[in-house]
């Protein structure tokens, strides 16, 4: 069977590799949509963080022997104590400036954490075994499926629609939003908003170093690998809207699949087809997909 020219066995193993890249996009889109719009920072830091995420596991299961499932709860939990130090420590000083003093701040923890990691690691990568039970394909009769892979979606879908559910529909959720527009309010009803802040930018970090756990079996470890992905994902915020938690998901998705059809049709254009759909997406609506005009 064939589809605009292609065989349908050539396009499936493409299109779910734009999922699964389209998973991590989502997944550290959202981290970054939910800092910048509960906190209003643009936290460059993110692809750090992330590939922080990844070393923790790598250093978890290949040094001390400790299981995947119980270092896909540890490290990112983690990355979100050191973004916990990072906000308390400086990010808190920077909230009433220019988004570009945090911009550049995080882009300076970028390059520390990053030499650190180069010190001790090289720049070759390292890699991590794929756990025992998620191992193998399944064969779904026009494809085989490596199970990794379907793990790698299901756990990114689960863990953004959760997020957005706390985020848009629970009364944490509505603390959280009015924390930031009205902190002095809130704080009026006994809510400690220096605390919701600082756990807030906790949790967005810990997603980015959720992200990184799942990402460690399929690609090589490196100092660089959150650098090789961040301005990507920082397209797909700014085309899903800053600061809109579902226009960061479904735009990831999107952008992933879209990339992944791209490289059967027209290969040489899939490392830049996401900045021409940001280009064309802000000249027709320069607040994003799901963002809001001012």
């Amino acid at each position: 069977m064939e589809i605009f020219g292609k065989p349908l066995q050539v396009m499936l193993p493409q299109l779910l590799l734009g999922l699964v890249n389209g998973s991590f996009y989502a997944m550290l889109s959202l981290g970054l949509a939910v800092i910048f719009g509960l906190l209003n920072v643009i936290n460059f830091s993110h692809g750090a963080l992330y590939m922080m995420g990844a070393f923790f596991a790598y250093i978890g299961v290949t040094t001390f022997g400790m299981n995947y499932w119980v270092m896909l709860l540890v490290a990112p939990l983690a990355v979100g104590i050191v973004g916990i130090v990072i906000e308390k420590t400086m990010l808190r000083w920077l909230y009433k400036l220019d988004h570009l003093y945090g911009l550049l701040l995080t882009f300076g923890i970028t390059l520390l954490l990053e030499g650190v990691f180069r010190s001790f690691f090289g720049v070759s990568g390292q890699t991590m075994e794929v756990p025992a039970a998620l191992s193998g394909v399944t064969d779904l009769g026009f494809m085989m499926l490596p199970n990794y892979r379907a793990w790698v979606v299901l756990a990114s879908l689960g863990v953004c629609l959760s997020t957005w559910f706390v985020i848009e529909k629970t009364r944490l959720g509505a603390y959280l939003r009015a924390g930031t527009e009205n902190p002095k309010m809130v704080e009026a009803f006994g809510i400690n908003v220096p605390l919701m802040v600082t756990l807030t930018y906790g949790f967005g970090v810990a997603l980015a170093g959720f992200a990184g756990v799942l990402a460690a079996p399929v690609i090589n470890v490196t100092p660089l690998m959150g650098s090789n992905l961040i301005i990507v994902v920082f397209a797909v915020v700014v085309i899903g809207g800053m600061g809109s938690i579902m226009g960061s998901i479904l735009t990831g998705l999107g952008l992933g699949i879209i990339e992944g059809l791209t490289r059967v049709y027209y290969p040489e254009g899939s490392e830049v087809v996401v900045f021409v759909v940001m280009v064309i997406v802000l000249l027709l609506r320069p607040a994003g997909l799901f963002g809001k005009e001012k």
